[in-house]
C-alpha cells in the first residue's frame, strides 16, 4: 500500500509576503497547496487534507487552532508546523526567499525522536538561608505553603518572632549537594533560640557538622552561592537580602515547588564507552573540566573506569557531549544524528530549489525572539541565511560544525547570548578544531560563533561573515552512527568533492583525535598500553609478540602514555586522511624465543637477553656462572625441572656452605696439638 504524498502549506497571511511558488514546489518535499489566509476564510483547504496523510503547515502562529481543527476533524498522520515568515517571507529579500521556504517547509517533516524524563518529587520541606530580617519576612510570606526550617548566620541581632510557627535556628552553611527534594546542607555553628529571647535571638550551645535535609533551599545570606551555576540549580534559589523585587520573586517561584515534576534528561552515557580511567589511572577528563554544574563526577565502586552523570543536577548545556570524544555522553535534545538529518533535508531542499550556499545559522530558543524582532522591526533575515534550531547551542559537536558542508553549506554560525552561557568551552573549542579540520582540506569559510543579544548586531554580523564556500561538484552522504564516524564520513565525502589530496590536518591541543607514537627501541612489549586501552587503538597479537596501533580508533586520551612502563608513548592530536589511518600498524613486533629443551615458543628473545644481562651486572650470587643463567632460556616448564630436578643446576633453597660441626673433642684435641708444636719449639 502506497503512503500517500506529504501536503504542504504555505499562506502569505493575507499576502504580506510573496510566495514563489515555483521554487517551493521544487524543495519542499510534498504537494504544494498556497494560500493567502489559510487559518480563517480558507481553512476548508485544510480540513480537506486531513486524513491519515503527512501535512505540514507553514505557520507557527495559528498551530493551537490548525491542531484543534485537525483532531476535531479525526487526523490521524503527522502534522508538522514551521515559520516561514518571520524566518523567511517577512524580510526586504522575501522576494528571492523561495527556496529557503522550501527547505524550512522539507526540514519541518524530519521527525525529532521523543525525550525521556526524569522524575522529581519534592514535599516542600524548606530551608532559609539568612542573615538579617529578611529571612523571617521571607518565612511568613511562605509558611502557609510551604514547611519551613530558617537558619540565620548570626551576624546581625534579629528581632524574634511572637509565634514560633517555624524552627529558627542559628547556623553557617559550610557545603551543600543535591537537587530539588534531595538536598544535603552542612551546617557549622549550628544552635538553636533560647525561647527566653527578648529583643534578639540569643543562642544556645553550638555544634559543628550538623546536616539539614530538605527540598528546597532558599538562600538570601548575602555570602557566596552554595553551588556551581546556581542559576539553573532546580530548587535552590537565591536573592540579595535587599533587594524587594527579587524577594518578591522568590517567594512566588518557592510557593510553586512542592509535588511531581518532571525535567528532560538531557544527556545519554554509554558507561562501557567511557574513556576516563582504567586500572585506577586517570585518562579523558574533558566532560569532568567543562560541566559548569558538578553533574559529573568520576565514577565510585563498581564504576572506576567511567564517569558518573547526575540526571537530577545536569541543566542541559550539552558541554559534555560536545566534547566526549567517544559518543559515551550523547546530547538527547535532540540528539546529533537527528539534528543532521534535519540539516541535510534543509540543504539539499535549499539547492533543489535553485539556492546556492546558504549561511546555515545553528541558534537556540533565544533565536526566536530574535528574528521575530528583525522581522518586525528590521529587515528581516536575509533570504541566503537558513536558521536551524537546535536544543542548546553549547552542545554541538564536530560532526554538526563540519557535515553541513558537504550537503551545500557556505558557512556556519552559532548564535550564542552575548552573556557567554555555561559550558560554552567546550563549544569554542570544536568551532577551532573544525576551522582547522576544513582549513586543513582547504575550504576557509569554518564556522564561527556570533554572540550578541541585539538582532541587528546579529544582522550586521551575518552580512559581514565570510564569503561562503562553495563546493567545485555535489556531494551526499547519509548521517548515520556515532558523531565520530558521522564527521569521518564527512571530512572523506568533502576531500573528494575538492579532489583535495589525503594529508595530515595538525588539530589543536586537546582534540580527540590523533596518533599515539611509540618509541619502539624502548618497547618492551608489556602490552600494558593494550590493557588501558578503551577503545582498542593499540591491540596485541595473540599469535607472536607485537603491538598494533589503529589511529582511526585513537580518542587521545592518555590512558596509554599515563600506563606505559618505560614513558616511550607520545600523543600527537591530528586528522589522519591517509589511508593507513583506518589501517591497523606494527609499531613493535620481536622474534619469540625458543625453548632449547622442548622447543617450544615462549616470549621474546629481546626480553629474555634483556633480563639476563641486568642480572649479570647486578652481580647477584645465584646467576654467578653460565650454566646457571642459561635456565633463563628455558621455557616455564622446562625451566622448573631443571630448577628443582635432579642434578639440578640451581638450587632455590641454597645458601652459602655450612662450617662442619665441632665438638669438645675437636677443641681438646686441637689445644693438644697447639702444645706439642710449643715443646718442639
Amino acid at each position: 500500500m502506497d503512503t500517500p504524498r506529504r501536503t504542504v502549506f504555505a499562506c502569505s497571511c493575507e499576502d504580506t509576503m510573496e510566495l514563489d511558488a515555483g521554487a517551493i514546489v521544487k524543495g519542499c518535499g510534498g504537494t504544494l497547496r498556497t494560500a493567502e489566509h489559510l487559518c480563517r476564510s480558507q481553512l476548508d483547504r485544510f480540513l480537506a487534507a486531513m486524513g491519515t496523510g503527512a501535512v505540514t503547515v507553514g505557520c507557527t502562529q495559528e498551530a493551537p487552532l490548525f491542531r484543534q481543527e485537525a483532531e476535531a476533524a479525526g487526523h490521524a498522520g503527522p502534522l508538522d508546523f514551521v515559520n516561514i515568515r518571520e524566518q523567511a517571507g517577512w524580510s526586504e529579500e522575501g522576494g528571492k526567499a523561495g527556496p529557503k521556504m522550501a527547505a524550512l517547509l522539507a526540514a519541518a517533516a524530519v521527525p525529532m525522536p521523543p525525550t525521556s524524563l526524569v522524575p522529581l518529587a519534592s514535599e516542600g520541606v524548606t530551608l532559609i538561608l539568612g542573615r538579617d530580617a529578611a529571612a523571617l519576612a521571607l518565612a511568613e510570606q511562605l509558611k502557609g505553603s510551604l514547611d519551613l526550617t530558617v537558619l540565620l548566620t548570626g551576624q546581625e541581632d534579629v528581632t524574634p518572632q511572637a509565634s514560633a510557627e517555624y524552627p529558627v535556628l542559628r547556623g553557617r552553611a559550610r557545603a551543600a549537594t543535591g537537587w530539588l527534594g534531595h538536598f544535603e546542607v552542612v551546617v557549622d555553628g549550628h544552635a538553636a533560640a533560647s525561647p527566653s529571647s527578648r529583643a534578639a535571638y540569643r543562642w544556645g550551645r553550638a555544634q559543628d557538622g550538623a546536616v539539614s535535609r530538605c527540598d528546597v533551599i532558599l538562600d538570601v545570606s548575602g555570602g557566596p552561592p552554595l553551588f556551581p551555576a546556581h542559576e539553573v540549580r532546580l530548587g535552590y534559589l537565591r536573592a540579595a537580602p535587599g533587594d524587594a523585587a527579587a524577594l518578591e520573586k522568590m517567594a512566588r517561584e518557592a510557593a510553586t515547588l512542592t509535588g511531581q515534576f518532571d525535567k528532560p534528561r538531557f544527556v545519554a552515557f554509554d558507561a562501557g564507552l567511557c574513556a576516563h580511567s582504567r586500572n585506577r589511572r586517570t585518562g579523558c577528563t574533558r566532560c569532568l573540566d567543562l560541566c559548569p554544574t558538578g553533574a559529573i563526577t568520576p565514577g565510585g565502586p563498581g564504576h572506576w573506569d567511567s564517569v558518573a552523570i547526575s540526571a537530577e543536577i545536569c541543566a542541559g548545556c550539552g558541554a559534555c557531549a560536545a566534547a566526549c570524544p567517544t559518543g559515551a555522553v550523547t546530547y538527547a535534545l535532540p540528539p546529533t544524528d537527528a539534528l543532521l538529518r534535519r540539516a541535510r533535508i534543509l540543504l539539499r531542499a535549499y539547492a533543489a530549489a535553485g539556492g546556492r550556499a546558504p549561511v546555515l545559522l545553528l541558534h537556540g530558543e533565544e533565536g526566536e525572539a530574535m528574528f521575530d524582532a528583525l522581522s518586525r522591526h528590521g529587515p528581516g533575515l536575509p533570504a541566503g541565511v537558513l536558521p536551524l534550531r537546535v536544543g542548546q547551542a553549547t552542545a554541538l559537536d564536530l560532526a554538526l560544525l563540519v557535515a553541513p558542508y558537504v550537503w551545500g553549506a557556505g558557512s556556519i554560525r552559532v548564535l550564542l547570548p552575548a552573556r557567554r552561557p555555561h559550558g560554552a568551552e567546550g563549544l569554542l573549542r570544536n568551532l577551532d578544531t573544525a576551522t582547522a579540520l576544513l582549513g586543513g582540506l582547504g575550504l576557509f569559510a569554518g564556522p564561527g560563533a556570533i554572540e550578541t543579544d541585539d538582532p541587528f548586531v546579529l544582522l550586521d554580523a551575518l552580512r559581514a561573515g565570510p564569503r561562503p564556500a562553495s563546493l567545485p561538484r555535489e556531494a551526499d552522504f547519509l548521517p548515520l552512527g556515532t558523531p565520530r564516524e558521522i564527521l569521518k564520513a564527512a571530512l572523506a565525502n568533502l576531500r573528494a568533492a575538492l579532489e583535495a589530496p589525503a594529508t595530515l590536518i595538525p588539530l589543536p591541543a586537546g582534540a580527540a583525535h590523533g596518533a599515539a607514537h611509540v618509541a619502539a627501541d624502548g618497547c618492551t612489549l608489556c602490552l600494558a598500553c593494550t590493557m588501558v586501552c578503551p577503545t582498542g587503538a593499540f591491540a596485541a597479537n595473540a599469535d607472536r609478540p607485537e603491538l598494533s596501533f589503529l589511529e582511526d580508533a585513537c580518542v587521545q586520551c592518555g590512558l596509554c602514555a599515563a600506563t606505559c612502563p618505560e614513558k616511550v608513548i607520545s600523543l600527537e592530536p591530528r586528522f589522519n586522511l591517509l589511508p593507513e589511518a583506518a589501517t591497523r600498524q606494527v609499531v613493535r613486533q620481536e622474534a619469540q624465543a625458543e625453548c632449547p629443551s622442548c622447543r617450544k615458543l615462549f616470549g621474546t628473545r629481546a626480553s629474555i637477553d634483556r633480563v639476563k644481562a641486568r642480572l649479570v651486572s647486578s652481580g647477584h650470587w645465584m646467576f654467578a656462572d653460565a650454566s646457571r643463567l642459561a635456565i633463563l632460556d628455558l621455557c616455564e616448564d622446562c625451566r622448573v625441572h631443571a630448577a628443582t630436578g635432579q642434578g639440578a643446576a640451581i638450587d632455590p633453597y641454597a645458601g652459602p656452605a655450612r662450617p662442619a660441626t665441632r665438638t669438645t673433642a675437636d677443641y681438646l684435641r686441637e689445644a693438644a696439638e697447639g702444645a706439642g708444636r710449643d715443646d718442639l719449639s
